[in-house]
């Protein structure tokens, strides 16, 4: 067997990370600005539930990314602060809708919005941030930013729809789920990175290649977390390990397991994931990790990941494109050590 292409020891994470966003983080933190004010274009009777949900989520990765790649076809320009802030404003739209969908009442250890208000106005909110982040794409002179940002919006929740559909679907295939990766988070990576270039005039072979980076990149971080459900440290991930499994979400990790397993020990996988007992998921949780199901979906990441710089080839040599490639760093040093 092949040994994993586990990176050299690296810098903590958090650092890299900091050190990829130096380039922008002035710009960043007018964008951040930016994203807080939004909530003043809305009713003042809606305004403090869209200020609740739009409150810092994470690390603002999806911005950086347009930013990032206005920075490296050419120069940052205003309207690549416009396109940051709408790709925010839809990634916090999903996550609303998302934790509704997975009954969360918690999110970065705070309350969710459907916890705090109820499913019924946690859905509209999710709407209202949506339609906002549209029509902010509407002001744009070039009606390709607006289409593309339409569609990867539309990508996004056809994704959680079809993976709602497929829960506890036991022949959802190996495609059939990065299809729906690729939908509900790559996509939103993708037209974050090629319309910053699309923005700079940057050819069309330019575009492309960060359209596929954003794409493997976005991909490659829903795989991290899909494993990160299975192998990560349950203290530090703040959730019970298992816990797709028990929403009946087949992420890589049990897919190659079922895949890989004989007949009748399929079958028994199979039955003890529709049973949802708490012993037996996290059975399978600790089978997934000693079968060596994750250690084939880290090393998938890490792949993936690796195609994922292919994407930035056609771009010049610059600080922008260096931090794109240190995102990729980064995150092969946060889901490497999940293999064990």
């Amino acid at each position: 067997m092949n040994p994993l292409p586990v990176p050299e020891p690296r810098l903590d994470k958090t650092l890299i990370l900091k050190q990829a966003f130096e380039p922008i983080s002035e710009v960043l933190s007018q964008v951040e600005e930016r994203i807080r004010a939004q909530a003043r274009a809305f009713d003042p009777a809606i305004e403090m539930y869209v200020a609740y949900a739009i409150e810092s989520h994470g690390k603002r990765l999806r911005p950086a990314l347009a930013l990032l790649a206005g920075g490296a076809t050419g120069n940052i320009l205003p309207q690549h602060e416009d396109l940051a802030v709408i790709v925010e404003l839809i990634h916090a739209a999903t996550l609303v809708h998302d934790d509704i969908l997975d009954h969360a009442d918690l999110r970065r250890g705070q309350p969710t919005a459907n916890a705090k208000w109820g499913n019924s106005l946690a859905v509209l909110l999710g709407d209202c941030l949506f339609a906002h982040a549209l029509r902010l794409a509407a002001s744009f002179e070039d009606n390709r930013m607006c289409r593309s940002i339409a569609a990867a919006a539309s990508e996004v929740c056809s994704g959680e729809i079809i993976q709602t559909q497929r829960r506890f679907d036991f022949k959802l295939s190996v495609p059939d789920y990065f299809r729906i990766l690729e939908m509900k988070t790559g996509a939103l990576f993708a037209v974050a990175t090629e319309l910053g270039g699309l923005l700079n005039g940057a050819s069309k072979e330019q575009r492309k290649g960060l359209h596929d980076f954003g794409m493997r990149l976005g991909t490659a971080y829903q795989i991290y977390d899909d494993c990160l459900d299975i192998a990560g440290d349950e203290g530090k991930v703040g959730k019970t390990l298992g816990s797709d499994l028990r929403r009946g979400k087949l992420t890589l990790p049990i897919l190659h397991l079922l895949n890989t397993s004989a007949p009748a020990e399929r079958e028994r996988i199979v039955l003890l994931i529709l049973e949802g007992q708490e012993e037996e998921i996290r059975s399978l949780v600790e089978i997934a990790v000693e079968k060596g199901a994750v250690r084939h979906a880290v090393k998938t990441g890490l792949e993936m990941l690796q195609e994922a710089r292919g994407g930035l080839a056609t771009l010049e040599s610059s600080q922008y494109r260096e931090s794109l490639l240190a995102l990729c760093e980064t995150l092969e040093g946060m889901i490497a050590p999940l293999a064990g």
